[in-house]
């Protein structure tokens, strides 16, 4: 392969050979070819903008070895309730003045429960009608599930495969790598799009860096949106101490997604608290072409949005819009629900009642 060789096809038969050797390309060339590529489909010069709120924070029965909301560690961090409908929508109205065309909500859960399922579908409509693009993280879906979440207008569902197959037991035991290929198939089949990616720096190594982004580009549809994220290691965790991931790698990763996945967002996402602005400059140019912003990622920090903003600025950066294509009479709907919402709001559960660990 080389720099000027003719980009590929949307293409779903990767080997581990092929991507194996596009990791191995000088890094000029490997930047140049994903430039390329990325200036086939997208505008180089804009941004996806998203902001992510936990909806409902600590406590969770999985045993994922980078997160501090796993019950299993000690980390410091502090239950929270399923937040009320109210707050939730105050935040996604904030985050869209500030620029962002996605509001993503994640809940620290195993998979939903049934009395918690009308509260987050309610959430759904609330923050749709808002004109956000909205996504949801809520673990493992059963086939009914997506399908109640699709008809409540949730337009991403975020479920990564964090790592590879073969590296998978080594960060998580409570779930299996299958459990996650049906939750995607299961949105897939519900007609959402899927939000899906990995962690880099967690001590895997090339070759898993590898057979993550084959499974992902091998899906049958690729993921409209693929974060990248880089390990934060928080004290409690069994992460903590893992060797920090050189920064050209972390790159060279974004550029391969990329190649491989030419249509996809290109997530930026977590670890970019961690990262220069250099960094994240030969990010954007290696392809990553969405991030999350606000102060916070879940549980852990993330540059400012003023900052963000002015990075953009001095790299010719803008936030990429939403197309707006709503009907009058699909605006009259969103009013008449939130009217309805308003007037039948007491017949809803209040999942702030119950504790964090239910």
């Amino acid at each position: 392969m080389t720099a000027t060789a003719p980009s590929q096809a949307i293409r779903h038969d990767w080997s581990l050979q092929e991507a194996r050797a596009l990791f191995e390309l000088p890094f000029n060339d490997l930047l140049f070819r994903a430039q390329s590529v990325h200036r086939e489909h997208f505008d180089p010069n804009e941004v996806q903008v998203s902001t992510l709120l936990s909806i409902k924070t600590g406590a969770c029965p999985e045993d994922c070895k980078y997160c501090p909301q796993s019950g299993h560690y000690n980390t410091g961090l502090e239950k929270e309730k399923l937040l009320e409908i109210e707050k939730v929508v105050a935040e996604a109205r904030a985050a869209k003045d500030k620029g962002a065309s996605r509001f993503c909500m994640g809940a620290a859960w195993r998979s939903p429960s049934k009395k918690d399922m009308p509260y987050v579908l309610d959430m759904v409509k609330q923050v749709k009608s808002l004109g956000l693009e909205t996504c949801m993280t809520l673990g493992m879906l059963k086939e009914e599930q997506a399908k109640e979440l699709a008809d409540a207008g949730l337009d991403y569902y975020n479920h990564n495969l964090d790592t590879s197959e073969k590296y998978y037991s080594h960060i998580i035991t409570t779930r299996t790598y299958q459990d996650r290929l049906d939750t995607l198939d299961n949105v897939r089949k519900a007609g959402m799009k899927v939000c899906c990616g990995g962690i880099m720096g967690m001590g895997e190594d090339e070759d898993d860096r590898v057979g993550l982004l084959v499974q992902l580009a091998n899906l049958p549809h690729h993921p409209e949106s693929v974060p990248v994220n880089m390990l934060v290691k928080v004290k409690g965790t069994p992460m903590e101490d893992v060797e920090d991931l050189d920064p050209f790698d972390f790159v060279r990763i974004i550029a391969v997604a990329r190649i491989m996945m030419p249509a996809s967002h290109v997530r930026l996402s977590a670890g970019r608290e961690n990262m220069n602005e250099q960094m994240q400059a030969l990010c954007f140019m290696a392809g990553a072409n969405s991030i999350f912003y606000g102060e916070k990622l879940l549980t852990t920090a993330n540059p400012e949005a003023d900052a963000d903003m002015q990075l953009f600025k001095r790299l010719g950066i803008r936030p990429e819009q939403r197309e707006q294509c709503a009907s009058e009479e699909q605006e009259e709907e969103a009013i008449a629900e939130a009217v309805e919402y308003e007037a039948t709001r007491h017949m809803f559960y209040d999942a702030t009642r119950e504790s964090a660990a239910s």
